[in-house]
């Protein structure tokens, strides 16, 4: 086991002198908190997950959730998660004080939570999905199901869920037959199965509120007739007692990864007795689901920074620590005679771990960044701005959830590599990361439906104007690095990258001038990842200007050789992964079709 699952001075670096926290708290909602009272709450999180959640993230692994006589049973950590959270505001945080909530902005809700994912990726998700539908009542509900039921979620004595995916239906929700049959009563009738629910049932809360899409007898088909509805596990009766709401918990899927964060499968209505309580308008619920997935996308990608950043820490410490090998003199042999060096310094293992760096740092900016215009575009007053931040938010957030997720898989793979054989032996931790991280490229939206949504929707609204704002926040950085000598020609590099980007945005949206929407979005996967790494270059390349201005400035923030070890991982960014984007600029021009379906069948 690791002894360290973060690197705290650079979380509170990006947070506070990258991404500039404190411009945030310039709006009137943040009015009271400042830099030390926020510091001293993420002070307060990481203490709490060295104590509570790290210890036991192996041991979650060893003892996975399981289903017994129609309950789920978890590790009794889920019943320390829920209720120090309630305490602590880690549920309520973000919430209006009206709402029982903390007012946080999104940013260092943001970074509390990447501490927690770190230590144990187990367990933060059972508070995430409670705030998440939590959200949805609040923004969407009617007084009496915020009084009835938001309380006790934000308190974490009540669990919550959202319930989108069947069996028949998976990703395509237009396909969802989950059923709400009118009644003489305020409620509906509720029929139907949800799985891969996350969180959806343990014996650490007292009811659990499920929000649940179904259809309303009669809708209209596809996704505009998708209503949602509160269907809580237990509902009240006429003397306001707990009852069953005939809810019932028909299995737990058994997983790769992630064994301690239970994905029940669900069935309503089995005696016809189950009831559903409209949230909103009827057959809005999907646009209502819709409006909450920018905050469960940056938790995705959040999760994901967090595990690459935990598996980075692990495999550095092995590194400075297993002797292996000698290093090669300088007649290009090595010295039998001489003993043992540590496998950090052998050129390919630092090539391993400055790729863990890289994906792990790089993604974490992303996720702040993401973050901050949500914080921007929620309490700016200006229109022009909103518009500005709400369009720049909705063109990253199909990177935040994905670069993070694929290339976090990638950098923790590179960690178990470090270590060798050990790396797949279950006494080291890397293996239980690897298969950790593996299902965040398919949380919330595969890749491929993220990939389809950057190049198929984001890149093209508001007649591309998300892309211009995007480039003009690049052409900054770029002007700012290039008043630095020993930077500027990196600054040149990512201006050269800009164009290309330009032509083969081009050279594809081509194809949906022209009607071929299939082509069009045919290779949008290796579009996310061209575009995908452009944007981490940008990214690094900011770190980078801040670290040389905090040089030249004498800031005594942090040390001089922190400031120079940024700027080293831009300029290795930049060599090893920024030149991927040739290939794939390659792959994206080549106008053979090879994966679209015709009469051949050529997978036998």
């Amino acid at each position: 086991m690791a002894d360290k699952y973060i690197d705290i001075e650079t979380l509170k670096y990006l947070l506070y002198d990258v991404h500039q926290l404190e411009e945030v708290l310039d709006a009137d909602r943040f009015v009271d908190h400042d830099k030390e009272s926020l510091e001293l709450f993420i002070d307060a999180v990481k203490d709490f997950s060295d104590r509570e959640l790290f210890p036991f993230i192996k041991e979650m692994d060893d003892h996975p959730a399981y289903y017994k006589d129609g309950e789920i049973i978890v590790h009794e950590q889920v019943g320390v998660m829920m209720k120090k959270g309630g305490e602590m505001g880690l549920i309520s945080g973000t919430f209006d004080y009206d709402a029982g909530g903390l007012q946080l902005p999104m940013m260092a809700y943001t970074a509390s939570a990447f501490i927690q994912d770190a230590a144990n990726n187990h367990l933060p998700g059972y508070a995430g999905l409670t705030i998440g539908s939590a959200e949805l009542i609040v923004h969407f509900g009617n007084k009496e199901l915020n009084d009835k039921y938001v309380p006790k979620m934000l308190s974490g004595e009540w669990g919550g869920t959202m319930c989108l995916t069947e069996p028949q239906a998976g990703s395509s929700l237009s396909d969802v037959v989950t059923k709400a049959i009118p009644t003489d009563s305020e409620y509906y009738k509720i029929s139907g199965q949800k799985i891969f629910i996350s969180g959806g049932d343990h014996q650490y809360a007292d009811n659990f509120v499920h929000l649940v899409l179904a259809r309303i007898e009669g809708a209209p088909a596809g996704t505009k007739g998708i209503s949602l509805f509160v269907v809580p596990k237990k509902r009240f009766d006429d003397k306001d007692d707990l009852v069953s709401n005939d809810v019932t918990t028909v299995a737990d899927f058994q997983k790769l990864g992630q064994k301690g964060y239970c994905t029940t499968h669900l069935g309503f209505g089995d005696t016809n007795d189950c009831h559903g309580w409209l949230v909103g308008e009827a057959h809005q619920g999907l646009k209502y689901m819709f409006m909450m997935m920018n905050g469960a996308r940056i938790a995705v990608g959040r999760g994901a920074a967090a595990i690459a950043t935990a598996a980075y820490q692990a495999s550095l410490q092995y590194a400075k620590e297993r002797p292996q090998g000698r290093k090669l003199t300088s007649t290009g042999k090595k010295n039998p005679e001489q003993g043992q060096t540590l496998i950090i310094n052998h050129p390919d293992v630092r090539r391993m771990l400055m790729q863990q760096k890289v994906v792990a740092e790089g993604s974490l900016s992303l996720v702040l960044l993401a973050s901050k215009y949500f914080d921007l575009k929620e309490t700016l007053q200006d229109k022009v701005e909103i518009e500005k931040y709400s369009l720049l938010l909705e063109l990253i957030i199909p990177m935040v959830k994905t670069y993070p997720s694929e290339m976090g898989a990638e950098a923790v793979s590179n960690g178990l590599q470090v270590l060798g054989g050990y790396g797949f032996c279950t006494d080291f931790i890397l293996q239980q990361y690897y298969r950790d991280i593996r299902i965040f490229p398919i949380y919330e939206g595969t890749t491929g439906i993220q990939s389809q949504d950057l190049l198929g929707r984001k890149l093209l609204m508001e007649n591309g104007k998300a892309l211009q704002l995007l480039t003009e926040e690049v052409m900054k950085t770029i002007q700012d690095a290039s008043k630095y000598d020993d930077i500027r020609s990196y600054a040149n590099r990512l201006g050269e990258k800009l164009q290309l980007t330009q032509k083969v945005i081009g050279s594809l949206v081509a194809y949906a001038k022209k009607g071929d929407f299939e082509r069009f979005l045919s290779d949008a996967t290796p579009f996310m990842e061209f575009f995908s790494t452009i944007t981490m270059s940008w990214i690094w390349l900011e770190i980078a200007v801040n670290a040389k201005k905090s040089i030249i400035s004498g800031s005594k923030n942090h040390s001089e050789d922190f400031y120079e070890s940024k700027i080293h991982a831009m300029r290795f960014y930049f060599k090893y992964e920024l030149p991927k984007t040739t290939g794939l600029a390659e792959i994206l021009f080549d106008n053979e079709v090879l994966t679209i379906a015709t009469e051949k069948e050529f997978l036998g």
